[in-house]
């Protein structure tokens, strides 16, 4: 139950981290370019591979903590930075089929339920 507060938590201030991050680099550099939510991914992803690689040396850091923060507070900053994450591991592991598969379905699906996702909410909600 600890690990799950100790995630939930992190979630929130990534969450939070996001929002006010990706919110001043837009409109820091005023680009209609989405370069806050670029500048969120980039970040997520350079932090979570440094953990990551700390995280695979002894371990000095109890497991409730290392999850809360990769899981929790990256997760919460930017899922993108796990899906890099394990696709890297994937490559690491030589799996690179599963790697390219990932790399394909991951964008290829999710962009195709945005756009789902979106015309059922023009159809619903008449947006």
């Amino acid at each position: 139950m600890y690990t799950l507060l100790v995630i939930f938590l992190g979630s929130g201030v990534g969450g939070v981290c996001r929002y006010a991050l990706g919110g001043w680099v837009q409109r820091a550099t005023g680009s209609l370019f989405p370069v806050g939510t670029l500048a969120v991914n980039l970040l997520g992803c350079l932090v979570i591979g440094a953990l990551a690689a700390r995280f695979a040396g002894p371990q000095l850091v109890r497991p409730e903590i290392r999850l809360g923060l990769l899981i929790g507070v990256l997760g919460g900053f930017t899922t993108f930075s796990s899906f890099a994450f394990e696709t890297l591991s994937l490559v690491n592991d030589r799996e690179f089929g599963r790697a390219a598969l990932n790399l394909l379905l991951t964008n290829a699906l999710c962009l195709t339920a945005v756009w789902f996702g979106y015309r059922a909410g023009v159809r619903w909600f008449g947006a």
